[in-house]
Formats: C-alpha cells, sequence, structure tokens
C-alpha cells in the first residue's frame, strides 16, 4: 500500500491506477471503520488527514483525465476540515523519486 507524496503527473499509469484503488480501500477503512490494513503504517498516517486524503483524491482524478482515463468512483463527501498533509512519511518525498527513477528504469515512466 502506499499513497504517494509527489505529483501523480510523475507515476506511469499502472503506478497512477494502483495508487487510486488503494486510495479508495484507505479511504473506506477510515471512514467506514473497516479493520483490514487498519494498522497498516501508510493507513495509520491519514487517520487523522481525510481532507488532504480527498485533495489527494483529486490531484489523481486530474491526471487520470489528462491521460484520457475515465474516472467513475468519486469518494463520499466529507466535513470541511483543515486541509493538512500528513508530516509522517513512509519515505520522504526527495527518496519517493529515487524509488521511481529505480522501479521505472526498464518501464514506462509517467
Amino acid at each position: 500500500m502506499r499513497i504517494w507524496d509527489i505529483d501523480p503527473g510523475f507515476l506511469n499509469d499502472r503506478s497512477l491506477l494502483g495508487e487510486h484503488r488503494e486510495l479508495h480501500g484507505i479511504f473506506s477503512i477510515l471512514v467506514n471503520g473497516k479493520i483490514g490494513y487498519a494498522q497498516h503504517p501508510e493507513t495509520r498516517r491519514w487517520r487523522e488527514h481525510l481532507p488532504a486524503l480527498a485533495s489527494r483524491h483529486g490531484l489523481q482524478v486530474a491526471e487520470m483525465e489528462l491521460r484520457g482515463f475515465r474516472h467513475l468512483s468519486p469518494l463520499q463527501p466529507l466535513p470541511r476540515g483543515p486541509l493538512l498533509w500528513p508530516e509522517v512519511f513512509i519515505d520522504p518525498p526527495a527518496a519517493q523519486y529515487e524509488i521511481l527513477r529505480a522501479k521505472y528504469r526498464e518501464r514506462p515512466g509517467g
């Protein structure tokens, strides 16, 4: 499970769609009180940051539409709250670029 902290334009199609799927999973766990992956570090870091997670979803959707994908899975509306990004990272953003560089060495990039 991974929600990237960098612009989704850096993700290739497969990574973008995979992150979108995982974001929906994390959102469902947090909003609906599901227990699957509730203790995963990626899920825990978003627990107090649902408006930011919804914002990340909006960035994903915008990138998907730029690439010609149809988006048919909106998130349920949230009450307004502060748009604070998590201060804890699984990997800091600079390291995320390096992860993608290695991952895309022999694959299409974003």
